[in-house]
């Protein structure tokens, strides 16, 4: 009857520990899991063109980048990053605008990629009603990658899109 007691007591110890640790971690990610791509960062594409990107620190419930593409001097779009920290966890929202600033997507919609899983500096996101997953992952401390995911044979595939390097 005692080892009973004292098994019974430690179960419920146990139970009540692992409560309080779920309800503390958040849900879907929070806004550290992308602050590592905070600041100015360049990246040259294999045809000559650029993709400039600037991220604002998380501030609140969200944290905000752009990015500009350019080819030969001229603008061929920009894009507008949002972070979002909400109840159902954190979600990346993004906007594309051609040159002129116009929108590529309606005036009341946008891209909404949810939080998928994150790592220290990783952080994984996938694109509501589509088989695509964006990555970022920090390579070194001056450098960062967006990759796109996609599947094959039953596995996500990622594939370098941007490679930043840091701009001082």
């Amino acid at each position: 009857m005692k080892h009973t007691s004292i098994l019974f007591l430690f179960l419920l110890l146990a139970s009540l520990f692992t409560g309080a640790q779920a309800q503390t971690q958040p849900k879907g990610g929070t806004l550290q899991d992308v602050a590592f791509i905070k600041g100015n960062w360049k990246a040259t594409m294999p045809n000559g063109s650029t993709v400039e990107g600037s991220w604002q620190g998380p501030e609140g419930d969200n944290m905000m980048g752009m990015m500009r593409m350019m080819k030969n001097g001229k603008v061929t779009m920009y894009e507008i990053l949002v972070y979002e920290q909400g109840e159902p966890g954190l979600v990346s929202l993004v906007k594309h605008f051609k040159p002129g600033l116009i929108g590529t997507e309606e005036k009341d919609k946008q891209d909404l990629y949810n939080f998928i899983e994150a790592s220290k500096g990783r952080a994984i996101f996938e694109k509501e009603g589509e088989a695509l997953r964006i990555l970022y992952e920090k390579r070194a401390d001056n450098q960062f990658v967006i990759a796109r995911g996609n599947q094959q044979d039953g596995k996500w595939v990622f594939k370098d899109l941007f490679v930043f390097n840091r701009v001082k």
